[in-house]
């Protein structure tokens, strides 16, 4: 009996060293639920504004589901709603002990962005767009049992890349040695003005996480 509790944490300390060195050898996929599917799986159907579509519930379970598979009908489906994705290679942010950035044994956590969805209203000269996101935080080699908060940044960008607005947020879970895995997902609103004849489609509105903080990489 007196073994029994540190084998199981060795097996769980394991399992968990073994699912952060999987994702870092096999990146990270980004997968897109849209709305307004309708027939259009391949990309041929119509934008449309669904109420409720986009929730907490549906991202956290896609994100549980584990898998990161290509985009449900393509980011395309909708396309006179401003796109939702993440920044380009920022799906994803590694927190390392201070003074060891790089190293892979000195992982505290990895926080990644898995799954984004979004919908949209289109008004003369307004744009609202609905968005969620969710995702997972693992544990490192390094890493310790408890809370974990990551900030992130949402933010509208025009047709030049110039950003329009910035949000930020936070994503939180707790993680231990028995489950050292995570699930996070938040849904937002954001409205912003767009000048007369543009294309609310020019738009696009991005989920980055935030690497300033310390042991980032």
């Amino acid at each position: 009996m007196t073994q029994s509790i540190p084998m199981a944490t060795h097996r769980a300390l394991k399992l968990a060293v073994s699912l952060w060195a999987a994702s870092l050898l096999s990146g990270c996929g980004l997968s897109s639920i849209t709305s307004g599917l309708g027939s259009g799986i391949m990309g041929g159907g119509t934008a449309k504004t669904e109420t409720g579509a986009v929730s907490e519930e549906q991202l956290l379970s896609a994100a549980q589901s584990g898998d990161a598979g290509p985009p449900v009908g393509g980011i395309e489906v909708a396309a006179g709603c401003p796109k939702f994705t993440t920044w380009p290679r920022d799906n994803f942010v590694t927190i390392y002990e201070q003074g060891r950035v790089g190293d892979g044994m000195a992982v505290m956590h990895r926080g990644e962005i898995t799954k984004t969805a979004r919908e949209c209203t289109i008004e003369p000269g307004r744009v609202t767009v609905k968005y969620g996101f969710s995702g997972r935080i693992l544990l490192g080699p390094k890493g310790r049992p408890g809370p974990i908060t990551l900030p992130v940044s949402v933010f509208v960008t025009d047709e030049k890349r110039a950003r329009l607005t910035n949000d930020k947020l936070t994503v939180d879970v707790n993680v231990s040695v028995e489950n050292p895995i995570g699930y996070f997902s938040a849904v937002r609103t954001v409205t912003f003005d767009i000048p007369e004849g543009s294309r609310p489609g020019d738009y696009q509105v991005f989920v980055a996480f935030d690497r300033t903080v310390p042991g980032a990489g």
